[in-house]
């Protein structure tokens, strides 16, 4: 585990390293043996954490980190586990604020909690009132919310509107994406024409299925089609200006694997691509409108996973990126001007360590951040990846990582002096 600076030490620091670990070579001015200064944001008895690498945990501002709070780990959430919602003040000294709280909730991706895009105060996550999965709006200063009567997925640039799955359908066939609480009732069904993507407007409460999973299975090839696979969705993202999602059609084989395809649509579920077709797709980012990255293989001649760029049309596969420097199977994102892409690695070596990283797109570099040691217990569905998040002035990078004998907690490294 890094060695944390005292906050005093963090913003006056004037000595920055970065490790790049690239056949040897360093990066620019620094040695190999330095990371960036990075401090813990939150501490015990509580564990914090906040989930996926594709949402917005800052502000727009970089002052305020969202986070949830919970008082156990190594074990599912059941359906009355309710976890705090809250964020840090960066300039309060790192003062937890409690916002409120979900009972609908995942180790990997939390309660979808995330800043409202196109809001400069308003935040959103997903909870559950009696048998229902529902979302929350809440202004963050004046405190004024109301309830949207549909969990949330993606939420469009313009913060008017969200795609999401079917929670409970995931819940029954990915255990550690969906939530706890509600049965799927189309359990019994492998692709049910009443379960899928649904279209939710935030503004007027209304939600409508877009595309079902009975239509999709019905759409191109699927690849080792065979009796008794159960198809689902998950992991939805717009893109950056609201014209399109993507989402993973997966489906489930009676011994527990599964197969995935990439596809995209327009936000009314027309015009579907299958833009990943042979049943290999990963974590992926939007690059710009029209250009994805994603994890994929058997592409250009290689049969390992790796990261590579694709257009947004019927199997647009353009170039590989990064290859055999960028983890082939991290947490993607893109920094504002994608000039760099962010990614972490899954725990390594006899110590599993897992290593944020950063890759500069025009020289293949490649900046590791640190390493954070995940304990064996860390395991399966209550692992903790580090999913990297990065702040809108592209200051910070926050990880989620156990610390010394507290538990999971949020991490705030500092990434200025690479990025410029």
């Amino acid at each position: 585990m890094n060695i944390q600076p005292t906050r005093r030490e963090f913003l006056q620091s004037s000595v920055f390293g970065a490790a790049a670990l690239i056949t040897g070579r360093s990066a620019i001015g620094r040695t190999k043996s330095q990371y960036p200064p990075t401090r813990v944001l939150t501490s015990s008895p509580r564990h914090h954490w906040f989930g996926y690498y594709d949402k917005l945990q800052f502000d727009p501002t970089s002052r305020y980190v969202l986070g949830m709070q919970v008082p156990f780990q190594h074990r599912s959430p059941t359906g009355d586990d309710v976890i705090a919602i809250g964020m840090v003040d960066l300039k309060d000294d790192d003062r937890w604020i409690d916002l409120g709280q979900s009972n609908a909730w995942n180790w990997q991706q939390g309660c979808m909690l995330q800043w409202l895009p196109g809001s400069k105060s308003k935040v959103i996550w997903n909870d559950r009132v009696g048998d229902r999965f529902v979302s929350h709006i809440l202004d963050v200063h004046s405190r004024e919310a109301r309830t949207i009567p549909h969990p949330i997925y993606s939420v469009s640039p313009d913060g008017k509107s969200a795609v999401t799955p079917d929670f409970s359908r995931i819940a029954a066939v990915r255990p550690g994406y969906g939530y706890a609480g509600v049965d799927d009732e189309h359990k019994y069904d492998l692709a049910p024409k009443d379960s899928g993507i649904f279209h939710v407007d935030l503004e007027t409460g209304q939600a409508k299925l877009i595309i079902s999973l009975a239509d999709v299975t019905k759409l191109g090839k699927i690849p080792n089609n065979s009796p008794g696979i159960k198809h689902y969705f998950n992991h939805l993202l717009f893109n950056p200006d609201g014209s399109r999602f993507i989402a993973l059609h997966r489906w489930r084989y009676p011994n527990g694997k599964r197969l995935t395809r990439l596809i995209t649509a327009n936000p009314d579920g027309n015009d579907i691509r299958i833009v990943i077709p042979n049943g290999y797709a990963s974590h992926f980012i939007w690059r710009d409108p029209e250009h994805i990255l994603s994890q994929s293989k058997n592409y250009e001649g290689s049969t390992s996973w790796g990261n590579f760029l694709f257009k947004d049309r019927n199997d647009g596969i353009l170039k590989q990126v990064g290859r055999g420097v960028l983890d082939g199977s991290g947490h993607l994102s893109y920094l504002p001007g994608n000039e760099w892409i962010l990614n972490d690695t899954y725990p390594q070596g006899p110590d599993r360590l897992q290593t944020p990283h950063l890759y500069h797109v025009a020289t293949g570099r490649r900046i590791d951040l640190g390493k954070f040691h995940l304990p064996e217990i860390y395991t399966g569905e209550w692992r903790v990846d580090t999913h990297p998040r990065f702040s809108p002035d592209s200051r910070y990078v926050c990880v989620d990582a156990p610390h010394k004998n507290q538990g999971r907690q949020l991490h705030l490294i500092d990434i200025s002096e690479i990025v410029g």
